[in-house]
């Protein structure tokens, strides 16, 4: 056991040497020096969090050779007082930035509902139609209902579906020798009609309202062409604001744009009405069209248009038609043997479809957001 512990008492004492190197406050010294030291140690000492690496700028500032104590400031544009005082010729004008953004020029910007009445508008003046004059937006009961043979008891004659005035609450002034013609058909018949067999009251004809619809402009320029001798064929269009009672949703408004077109000929006829109305239409680029019977008071035939609103994923109705009927066209004093072809749409729903909109209120009313006017590029109609 004791010559074991000798043994390594001696070992213990042959380990001992005369100095300590310290590496790592060496490769510390070097650090702080700015020498060089392999990425391996200092990638060590890192991950040893004994240095950290951080990234300093130094800049060197010194005078350039346009210094000056005192800034002058650079002229921009020559004015008046330069050329009158000659000094001009002294002055050191600033360096022209063709690379900067001038102020924003001022501009107004196409409504959509304008841009495409623009364009209907053009439309019918190509196929040669003349416009009517709209400029009634009040309307007496006798125009827009008993002159369209419309009866006093349908409907869209209550307060309802019509907005009616209350001052002047009535017209005195209608035609009395048509008006006692129109008064007949009503209550009798005539021209191969039975009429409605029911008493026709002039104090319903006589009241004043909002026009629901511009077939009351139709009606007026009707009678006045039938007046005329002899007989020229016309064609017809308007475009402006008509009011109906109706609730308000994302395809309804209570006031809104009617576009009417009509052809008044002798022997028109139903495929005559279907031929114009594609015509038309796919000049607005409104080619998926569908025609469904429909039935109006005034036409007979009728029928309701319908287009593809791709916006919506559905068929949209755009529109009515038909043929005015004899019971309406011979008491003015047209000749036997003429017939009207009529068309009316809204101005809303095409410039829906054409703008991709799927909300009324989003096109017209106090909910337009400008921007989507600004913003959104012209529509380019298939003329």
């Amino acid at each position: 056991m004791l010559k074991l512990w000798v043994v390594f008492w001696q070992l213990d004492f042959n380990l001992m040497v005369d100095n300590v190197k310290d590496e790592l406050q060496e490769q510390l010294k070097k650090l702080e020096k700015g020498e060089v030291v392999p990425d391996k140690v200092i990638d060590d000492l890192k991950r040893r969090k004994l240095i950290t690496k951080e990234k300093s700028i130094w800049y060197s500032l010194k005078k350039g050779p346009e210094f000056v104590v005192k800034r002058k400031t650079l002229a921009t544009d020559v004015t008046t007082e330069h050329l009158r005082s000659g000094d001009w010729k002294d002055l050191e004008f600033k360096d022209y930035n063709y690379g900067a953004q001038g102020q924003p020029i001022a501009k107004g910007y196409v409504q959509p509902l304008m841009e495409v009445r623009e364009a209907i508008e053009n439309i019918f003046i190509m196929m040669g139609f003349t416009e009517m004059p709209t400029n009634n937006f009040v309307e007496s009961s006798f125009w827009n209902f008993d002159a369209l043979f419309q009866p006093q008891q349908h409907p869209s004659r209550d307060s309802h579906d019509t907005f009616f005035l209350k001052a002047p609450a009535a017209t005195s002034h209608l035609p009395e020798d048509y008006l006692e013609k129109v008064k007949q058909v009503h209550q009798f018949g005539g021209y191969g009609s039975k009429g409605y067999g029911y008493d026709w009251k002039r104090d319903e004809a006589e009241k004043n309202l909002l026009r629901t619809h511009t077939t009351a402009v139709s009606t007026r320029m009707l009678y006045k062409l039938a007046q005329e001798k002899p007989f020229a064929p016309k064609r017809y269009y308007s475009i402006d604001r008509v009011f109906r009672n109706e609730a308000v949703d994302r395809t309804h408004l209570a006031e809104f744009h009617q576009i009417e077109g009509l052809i008044c000929d002798y022997g028109l006829t139903l495929g005559d009405l279907i031929g114009v109305l594609e015509d038309f239409f796919s000049s607005l680029g409104m080619s998926k069209l569908r025609f469904k019977p429909a039935y109006n008071p005034y036409t007979e035939p009728s029928m309701e248009i319908f287009s593809y609103h791709d916006g919506l994923k559905k068929w949209v109705e755009v529109g009515n038609s038909g043929m005015f009927r004899p019971e309406m066209l011979l008491p003015m004093g047209l000749p036997e043997g003429v017939n009207v072809i009529a068309w009316g749409l809204s101005l809303e729903r095409p410039t829906m479809i054409l703008y991709g909109i799927d909300n009324i209120r989003d096109l017209f009313g106090p909910k337009v957001d400008f921007n989507l006017i600004k913003s959104n590029p012209l529509c380019r109609l298939g003329i």
